[in-house]
């Protein structure tokens, strides 16, 4: 696989299905990231990819508008600027379906069937392979549309994501291929950005999941938090105080690694390798240790809280935000979508509205 360290600027695509309100591993993986981007000079473009959630839960829609209500207070919250970063939702740009249904002519059923996250979502959803839907079989090509329709350079994403941007690469270099011949490329072949901390457990020591129950909230509370930081896994060998600990996983009894530690790591990195000193030394017990990182955390946190809650206060801001950072987007959608139309011969004698 190619170097993934990122050009010193570029432009980005990134979006989350709306599941609702944000937790750490959300943030960790994803939101944090696209922030440092935009604070670098970066050009975002972050997507409501409400299309997304129907290709697995088309059934129940009741709660998807008001989780990508609350999706978006989490990304305002996080740090994310409306001035420098576009916060769009994919159903309201069209082009997006008309992209999508030109892509998904020049790739293979075979080569949908291939992506390992396809056969993973199968599996942990007990869907039979025969009966899953034409949406989520080409799902992964609405995702290369929803990348290619801004002409990115990066796509910023965890590991489990990759195949999909390989799957947009190959779309790309298809399609310049068959329609580009004497002229110059619609798409580029944008490049993966791997995520620096690309993972958070769980308190449980678990992959952090909403349907689990395992996670923090990126605008919990400060009295939750405490609770829940309370509740973390540790090493089941340090039973007292004094007891030498395992900050770090230990494969011969499954011990998976502390996951206080790994939060202090994250949250509080320059405390990080001292206080694991201190656990293996057995003069850190693990009671004072997550009292310490409740208090830590809260802290770094506190700001999201608080920005949370303004824009909540005026939801009339939220609107114009999404008003305005929708029709930037269709404007880059509507410029791509010329350029694809002439290139395939296939721009109509009528305008499309």
């Amino acid at each position: 696989m190619s170097d993934h360290r990122p050009a010193k600027t570029g432009r980005i695509l990134s979006g989350m299905r709306p599941t609702g309100r944000l937790h750490l591993g959300n943030y960790v993986g994803a939101l944090e990231n696209w922030v440092r981007l935009q604070d670098a000079g970066w050009t975002n473009f972050h997507m409501v990819a409400d299309w997304h959630m129907l290709t697995t839960g088309y059934e129940d829609t009741s709660h998807l508008q008001q989780n990508s209500w609350d999706m978006v207070l989490d990304w305002l919250a996080a740090g994310l600027d409306p001035a420098r970063s576009v916060i769009f939702v994919q159903s309201a740009v069209k082009e997006h379906a008309e992209l999508h249904l030109l892509l998904s002519m020049i790739v293979s059923k075979a080569r949908l069937e291939r992506i390992p996250t396809l056969k993973e979502q199968i599996r942990d959803l007990g869907m039979d392979e025969q009966t899953i839907s034409y949406g989520h079989l080409g799902y992964s090509v609405l995702q290369a549309a929803d990348i290619l329709l801004y002409r990115p350079t990066h796509v910023p994403v965890g590991e489990d994501q990759v195949p999909h941007v390989e799957l947009t690469r190959e779309l790309a270099r298809r399609f310049n291929f068959v329609y580009c011949q004497d002229r110059a490329p619609v798409f580029p072949e944008p490049e993966v950005q791997l995520t620096e901390f690309a993972r958070l457990r769980g308190v449980n020591g678990n992959r952090m999941s909403k349907s689990v129950g395992n996670t923090i909230m990126l605008a919990e509370s400060a009295e939750d938090l405490a609770k829940k930081v309370s509740q973390a896994y540790t090493d089941p060998k340090k039973m007292r105080r004094d007891d030498p600990g395992r900050p770090e996983a230990d494969e011969s009894d499954g011990h998976t690694g502390c996951v206080v530690w790994e939060y202090h790591r994250k949250f509080n990195p320059s405390e990080a390798e001292a206080i694991a000193v201190e656990c293996r030394a057995g003069r850190l017990g693990c009671v004072a240790d997550k009292k310490s990182l409740s208090a830590v955390m809260a802290e770094v946190l506190a700001p999201i809280r608080e920005r949370r809650e303004k824009w909540a206060s005026d939801p009339d801001a939220v609107r114009d935000v999404l008003n305005d950072g929708t029709k930037r987007a269709r404007q880059e959608a509507r410029q791509t979508m010329e350029m694809v139309r002439s290139a395939m011969g296939v721009k109509s004698v009528v305008e499309p509205a």
